[in-house]
């Protein structure tokens, strides 16, 4: 439908007013517990989670879930979407341990549903490796990531977007695991299949510079990196605002590259900026603000202001002690 296109565009203003509108006249005509509106409201839940708005998100999925549910089964299509959203709510809010079994409650149902070789059951895969990759279990990640590259390859052809982002999450892996050399050609693909199919403006191509600007920085480019990250910056700030949760990471990556080159009263700024879009997008106790602030707690420590870098690292390690203390009890 148009909305459903207008948010894979990144065009989230007019996707948002679209579903809002086929849900007042489907709800109408329809009633507010038929299975179209649990459709509209995993479009709209979509549509919130990219701009951040984590209520209202969780409020559309909810509500989808327990209609899809009700009305079609528990092992329907529209009731995976819902399960997905929510799952996708929890991940982008560190609440690990409620998105797993929802990712894999999904995966499941795809399996059962449609077999192994389907590209949605590839989209479950690369969620659930996601969700390990983010948590530093990349011995859990790889073999789902490589199962869903090779399900979408083989399904869909080489040059198609969901392609590039299978490529994406390989490349992000093996960063993380210090393979720098098998990265830069899995994101160097990555990122041309992403121009050519959604534009060189659009969200997902932003994600790719910045993950390819992140590998460069740790090869020690920086210079690259930088040119990276700005225009991963000016097309985030555009499509998604600039105070949404993905400016404020590349600000936070952006600021990593002043450091390093001694360009303090950059870093600073930028790193400030960060940590403010991210209270204010993810709350105060968020894994992601513990880890800011203990940046530029790091910033301060290194032009020797002792002072304030004690009182935000002590910040940062009462939330994380919190955190630890929220999963064991």
């Amino acid at each position: 439908n148009l909305a459903g296109a207008y948010r894979r565009q990144g065009q989230y203003a007019q996707a948002e007013s679209l579903y809002k509108r086929s849900l007042a006249i489907f709800e109408k005509a329809l009633g507010p517990d038929h299975p179209s509106i649990a459709v509209g409201l995993n479009g709209l839940a979509s549509i919130y989670l990219a701009l951040d708005q984590y209520a209202q998100a969780e409020a559309m999925s909810k509500r989808s879930l327990a209609i899809s549910e009700k009305a079609l089964g528990s092992d329907h299509p529209v009731v995976v979407d819902s399960l997905i959203g929510l799952a996708g709510l929890y991940r982008e809010q560190g609440e690990y341990a409620k998105a797993e079994p929802l990712y894999q409650r999904a995966l499941d149902t795809r399996q059962k549903a449609f077999g192994p070789d389907h590209p949605s059951v590839a989209t479950s895969l690369s969620l659930l490796g996601a969700l390990y990759s983010h948590q530093g279990q990349y011995a859990k990640a790889e073999p789902l990531y490589r199962r869903a590259h090779e399900t979408r390859q083989k399904a869909l052809g080489p040059d198609h977007p969901d392609v590039a982002e299978s490529l994406g999450d390989l490349a992000r892996l093996s960063v993380d695991q210090g393979h720098f050399a098998q990265a830069e050609p899995l994101f160097t693909r990555a990122l041309a299949i992403s121009e050519k199919a959604w534009g060189p403006d659009h969200p997902r191509v932003a994600g790719m510079l910045n993950d390819l600007a992140v590998l460069h920085r740790k090869q020690g480019n920086y210079r690259q990196a930088e040119s990276l990250y700005k225009r991963s910056l000016a097309i985030s700030e555009l499509t998604l605002g600039p105070e949404h949760s993905r400016v404020a990471a590349i600000l936070y990556n952006l600021a990593t590259i002043h450091g390093i080159q001694g360009q303090y009263a950059q870093a600073e700024a930028l790193l400030k900026r960060s940590v403010a879009i991210s209270e204010k997008a993810l709350g105060p106790n968020h894994p992601t603000v513990a880890r800011r602030l203990n940046g530029l707690s790091s910033l301060y420590n290194s032009q020797g202001r002792y002072a304030q870098a004690e009182t935000l690292l002590k910040r940062s390690v009462a939330m994380s002690n919190s955190q630890v203390a929220t999963l064991m009890f």
